[in-house]
């Protein structure tokens, strides 16, 4: 096999075998795919000729794709530097903004190109190049053709290359980029960031996206499948072709199979209706996967074959009851989530998207909103296998702008090729409950709003009519004057639970999603005094307290959010803003220099839990019990001065102990302060260096769990703790190392900014560290960074040799630590 190619096998696009052993490998297969991942070209700026085979490339960079060109930085307040007026903040001007979209350098054109061998390729072949996503405005060259172009940066397209391919010989695959200044309110990322497939077919085979599956009827007996099944032939001519379809079980044992005749009235589809006895539901708490492996003949000469992962699920949005699924009822415990990975920058890593999902999990959290685009296909199985409910949104623009040279400019001819793509792609997965056709888009208020929603609406239920579809509203006045809220099967609001009850009373549908919620804003571990709710609180160091107290003009605390779930049994539940924080949209400090990234975070940009991740935590994780205390303790200076102790928990009581004196028993309550609803506080403790320790009681009085908190000595040594010390030797894998510079008895010193130095040895490599800091301009890249409030995370990646990972870090005037990681051969070599 040609080593510039690396086999892949994606659910729904696998790989048969012809009967016929004497043929090489390649030759015996009736579908194969490739990753393009290695021995890329890249270089940034325009690059005449760039697309012609013949053009030297001799002199540019060497990359690996899954590919984000601007990561590296390095930060500049001039870096899209846009003077905009953003409505959606409620601004009354135009202001200018330094760090609305990362301060990274993401503007420009971008070329990548590489050597193309097509294994197996030849006459009765078809090749067709499947790209996950490409930031942005692509254009696809083979041997110096132009072969497809697809400007949506967030969305998959496929583009076949059959005609311009040489068989048996060297082709080469140039892809032109282009990302416009004043296109994005975030970082958008830049170039291939996300991966590219390559696909040889027979002529008669089933194209990419080529099934559509439901589960019409699910008993406790037994579940319909139906699963329609489209083929291509060569001039779309009939031909007399047979499908054989099984379904296989999360074990792997066949549950149920038919075999199917194209006749001349069917078209180029297959539909086929199957039985599985006993089904196992899919849920979040259950992800049970099944498959449908389809194998196409004709005659007795297999064509294709195909595979189709899906869920056996049932649920309904219905007013008075809300969400049900599998006849259960329940609210969502969502967040938003922006589609970069924090240091990583917008290229996509499994590992990266699964620690997230690992964290989410622990949160409690049991689903997300793809904020606000079309994620990546990875994130979508793996919410599939470990169980997460997805709302896969499209748009953040339609007609009316929001920035300059935003989708505007491409919704007229692309909002309905978008979104086709968009509902093919991920319409047979089980973690897909709702479809979103925008965010928060200013059509809401124009005369002609409601039509364009109930437009794209019945775009996406003619592709998809068994999910919903909802938007995510802001303007609420407009949203129901404007008959644009009634059209949508799920009215989705941003940040109005108060005005729930007015929405439910005019509007048609009877529930209520809280589509995006409360947009509070921290720092992990800075605390501000005095301590108070606060809108658009703004400080000298461009931090926010992690009291979460203070929110946006436009949103709320959390606790108020809280109080309408519970209280309005119409709601359907929350997406918070946000999971994670996110590189761009640095309110309140937009317009202050230095601050890149979003304070909005449940988890700051590396990953480490804010306060906030407890209190959510203490609600919405039912398994495992929360107690959190904050703040820390070691406040030189502030001797005998007010220093609110709060506690996040599970628990309805805890009773708070300074240096072992009682400073009362605290219970959680109905009142009309949402904050004492869900938070235990004790607003006048007065600081003494020592320690404060919680004690938590259960409903009937019994102590039951304790946490204590001490004031920290001097900076001593680095503590280091893997998320994992095992890594798939396959060039891939992460691990995230968290660094902390702690005391001589092991407290955290939590104001310690020591900057720490990284090596790796072995089967390792370093790949990028943060520290959490919205304001820190360090490259993510390079192996040092200063600890922010004691701590950082340093990513290591696997290379594809097996064998130990030493990971060494030290500091001035600490104790250095070394971690040993051990990387296993990667099952697929």
């Amino acid at each position: 096999m040609n080593n510039l190619l690396t086999r892949y096998a994606l659910p729904g696009l696998v790989t048969g075998l012809l009967l016929t052993s004497s043929l090489p490998a390649w030759a015996q297969q009736t579908r194969q795919e490739y990753l393009l991942t290695t021995d890329w070209k890249f270089a940034k700026g325009e690059q005449p000729d760039a697309a012609k085979p013949d053009f030297k490339d001799a002199k540019w960079q060497t990359v690996s794709v899954p590919h984000d060109w601007a990561i590296y930085g390095p930060f500049s307040p001039q870096n899209d530097l846009q003077t905009v007026k953003i409505e959606q903040n409620n601004e009354k001007e135009a202001k200018t903004k330094a760090g609305r979209t990362g301060g990274l350098p993401f503007i420009g054109t971008g070329w990548y190109r590489r050597q193309l061998q097509v294994p197996g390729f030849g006459a009765g072949k078809r090749a067709v190049l499947l790209f996950d996503g490409a930031m942005s405005d692509a254009h696809v060259f083979v041997n110096g053709r132009e072969m497809g172009a697809w400007p949506y940066g967030y969305n998959s397209f496929a583009v076949d290359i059959t005609e311009a391919l040489q068989p048996g010989g060297n082709n080469v695959l140039a892809v032109r980029l282009q990302n416009l200044p004043e296109a994005s309110r975030w970082y958008p990322g830049a170039g291939l960031y996300r991966n590219v497939h390559l696909i040889v077919t027979n002529d008669v085979h089933i194209p990419v996206w080529g099934t559509y599956l439901t589960t019409p009827t699910i008993t406790a007996d037994y579940a319909k499948v139906k699963l329609r099944t489209t083929v291509e032939t060569p001039g779309q001519a009939y031909q007399p072709l047979r499908l054989d379809t099984e379904i296989r079980d999360a074990q792997g044992q066949v549950v149920a199979t038919l075999s199917t005749p194209l006749t001349a009235t069917d078209g180029q589809e297959f539909e086929q209706n199957l039985v599985v006895p006993k089904p196992q539901v899919w849920s979040p708490e259950t992800p049970v996967l099944y498959a449908a492996s389809s194998k196409l003949y004709a005659g007795d000469q297999l064509k294709d074959t195909y595979e189709t992962r899906f869920g056996i699920r049932s649920f309904r949005f219905e007013a008075g009851k809300g969400f049900v699924l599998n006849g259960q009822p329940r609210k969502f415990k969502g967040v938003c989530n922006h589609h970069d990975l924090g240091p990583l920058g917008a290229a996509i890593n499994v590992a990266a998207l699964r620690r997230q999902l690992v964290l989410l999990k622990d949160l409690g959290c049991d689903a997300i909103r793809t904020s606000h685009n079309m994620p990546a296909p990875e994130l979508v199985q793996l919410c599939d296998e470990m169980g997460f409910l997805l709302m896969v949104e499209s748009f953040d623009e339609w007609k009316t702008p929001k920035v300059k040279n935003g989708y505007s400019r491409l919704f007229d001819q692309w909002a309905e090729k978008d979104l086709v793509n968009m509902v093919h792609r991920d319409r047979n997965h089980p973690s897909v409950i709702m479809w979103s056709i925008g965010n928060e888009v200013p059509d809401q208020g124009m005369p002609d709003g409601g039509k364009l929603a109930r437009r794209l609406q019945d775009i996406v239920h003619r592709e998809d009519p068994t999910r919903p579809v909802t938007l995510g509203m802001d303007k609420f006045d407009d949203a129901l004057k404007n008959n644009f809220a009634a059209v949508l099967d799920v009215a989705g609001f941003n940040y109005k639970p108060h005005r729930y009850p007015e929405a439910q009373a005019k509007l048609p549908q009877g529930l209520i999603l809280g589509s995006e919620t409360a947009s509070t804003v921290s720092s992990r571990g800075v605390y501000k005094f005095p301590v108070v709710k606060a809108k658009d609180k703004q400080y000298p160091d461009n931090q926010s307290s992690s009291y979460d107290l203070e929110a946006s003009n436009w949103s709320q605390t959390p606790d108020e959010e809280f109080a309408a779930q519970d209280d309005l049994p119409y709601t359907l539940g929350e997406f918070v803003w946000t999971g994670f924080d996110y590189l761009g949209e640095p309110w309140p400090y937009d317009e202050s220099w230095p601050s890149h990234s979003s304070y909005f975070g449940i988890l700051d940009l590396a990953g480490l839990p804010k306060d906030r991740f407890y209190l959510y935590r203490a609600r919405w994780n039912a398994t495992a019990p929360t107690l959190h205390l904050l703040p820390h303790w070691t406040w030189p200076g502030r001797e005998g001065q007010t220093t609110p102790v709060f506690c996040y928990t599970s628990y309805p009581s805890a009773e708070l102990f300074v240096n072992g004196q009682s400073q009362g028993r605290q219970t959680k309550g109905p009142s009309d302060q949402p904050q004492t609803r869900y938070r235990l506080m004790w607003p006048e403790v007065k600081y003494q260096p020592g320690s404060i320790k919680v004690v938590a009681y259960d409903a009937q009085g019994k102590a039951v769990a304790e946490q204590e908190v001490r004031t920290a000595g001097k900076p001593h040594h680095i503590k280091l703790v893997a998320d994992r010390t095992s890594l798939t030797a396959d060039g891939q894998d992460l691990a995230y190392i968290t660094a902390r510079v702690e005391d001589a008895q092991g407290n955290l010193c939590p104001e310690a900014t020591t900057q720490l130095q990284f090596s790796v040895g072995g089967a390792g490599r370093f790949r990028a560290v943060a520290n959490g800091d919205p304001t820190n301009l360090q490259p993510f890249h390079e192996p040092r960074m200063k600890a922010f409030q004691g701590m950082l995370v340093a990513v290591v990646q696997a290379t594809d040799q097996a064998g130990q990972v030493q990971f060494k870090a030290s500091g001035k005037g600490l104790q250095g630590a070394t971690l040993r990681l051990q990387a296993t051969p990667s099952p697929t070599r």
